[in-house]
């Protein structure tokens, strides 16, 4: 068990050093195994922009559709935000699935990594 923790840890670090020295918003995703949250936060000021979760959508639909979803509710905020660019923050977990999928459905949108 303490080894997976150590590999969890080592991705996280790996990600946050390369995402650490940008001026832009980070969009932080995080994800259990029955839902996905995802937020703009402006890490100079340590605030949250805008947040979106699953946890109030259709139950009947797939994981990952949910979180195509979740990025389209968080594009509106976004939007009224004036925000167009951010860093992808995907934590510890592997860029694929539930991931993959709300990023690729930012990308075709608008957002700018």
């Amino acid at each position: 068990m303490l080894e997976k923790q150590l590999k969890r840890q080592r991705r996280k670090e790996r990600v946050k050093a390369t995402i650490s020295n940008s001026s832009r918003p980070r969009l932080s995703v995080f994800r259990s195994n029955s839902s996905i949250y995802a937020q703009i936060i402006d890490d100079t000021t340590g605030k949250t922009l805008c947040a979106s979760n699953d946890l109030k959508l259709d139950s009947k639909l797939t994981k990952t559709e949910a979180s195509k979803k979740v990025w389209e509710d968080i594009a509106k905020k976004a939007l009224a935000a004036k925000i167009s660019e951010v860093v992808f923050d995907r934590n510890w977990f592997f860029y694929h699935g539930r991931v993959k999928a709300l990023a690729d459905s930012a990308r075709e949108a608008w957002l700018k990594f």
